[in-house]
């Protein structure tokens, strides 16, 4: 190899900006924290868009077709599995309780139906737009209902070593990839007019968690936080307890509000909104 194909080929000569070896080095994190923020928010201010209704919820609650057709095949491997299979049987209650809250996959499709069509309505396009963690389950759902409306939504997808692809009622010029859980969720709170938290796991309460937190402390202007299922919340979060125990003021109490409905989520929305 000739002395100048050699530099040529040389990791060194590589320009800065399309070395992906070199902006993945750790010494670059700073760099790739202000780029993952600044993506993301061009793209938003590009699109004209000022504020977000975040939806999220459990990626394992579907609508209640698929819930209803896993219970059947939760029924046949148990019916498979030999007597007294207690993974068998745990999956089947499990797909159970899933057919049980598989509603509010209509629910959120539904609220995001709805404030899309009346944000248009009301010529306010690029405000209240329904943004959500991407994936599926209670975000598709919200994502699917502003496409109902033949409105955009926004899907901040977060990668993760189980691969979760976007889903497929995102925006396309609005579904963004993370790698930062911070930056993600800088961008969820950032526009936020309110906050609705359907039933879910881990990721859901971490999210609503993170609101509460910074609407506690005056971090950010206090918004409607709903939680959609009363029953459901109350067994997860037993606020009554927290403030007993002196870790909460009791005021705090009141940070959130409970719906059952689409149409009692939009109520709570509305007022608010002004």
């Amino acid at each position: 190899m000739d002395k100048r194909r050699s530099l040529l080929e040389s990791p060194a000569y590589i320009r800065a900006d399309r070395d992906s070896d070199f902006l993945h080095r750790d010494d670059l994190r700073a760099t790739r924290l202000q780029l993952e923020y600044l993506k993301p928010e061009l793209a938003l201010q590009e699109a004209g868009i000022t504020s977000t209704i975040v939806v999220f919820g459990g990626t394992r609650i579907v609508e209640p077709a698929e819930a209803r057709r896993r219970l059947d095949a939760a029924r046949r491997q148990l019916d498979d599995a030999p007597a007294g299979d207690a993974a068998a049987l745990r999956n089947l209650r499990v797909a159970e309780r899933i057919v049980e809250k598989s509603p509010f996959y209509d629910v959120a499709r539904r609220f995001a139906e709805l404030v899309s069509r009346w944000t248009h309505e009301c010529g306010r396009d690029g405000e209240f737009v329904i943004a959500t963690g991407g994936g599926p389950g209670i975000m598709e759902a919200g994502n699917r209902g502003a496409e109902d409306a033949g409105a955009p939504s926004i899907g901040f997808n977060i990668s993760l070593p189980a691969e979760q692809s976007p889903n497929a009622h995102i925006t396309p010029e609005l579904c963004f990839q993370f790698r930062y859980f911070a930056l993600r969720k800088l961008h969820f709170i950032q526009r936020a007019r309110a906050l609705v938290a359907f039933p879910g796991g881990y990721g859901t309460l971490d999210e609503l968690f993170t609101a509460l937190c910074l609407v506690q402390t005056g971090k950010m202007k206090r918004i409607p936080i709903i939680l959609v299922g009363r029953k459901f919340w109350e067994a997860a979060i037993d606020l009554e307890f927290l403030a007993d125990e002196g870790v909460i003021a009791p005021q705090d109490i009141g940070l959130v509000e409970f719906a059952e409905t689409a149409e009692e989520i939009f109520a709570i929305l509305e007022r608010s909104a002004g």
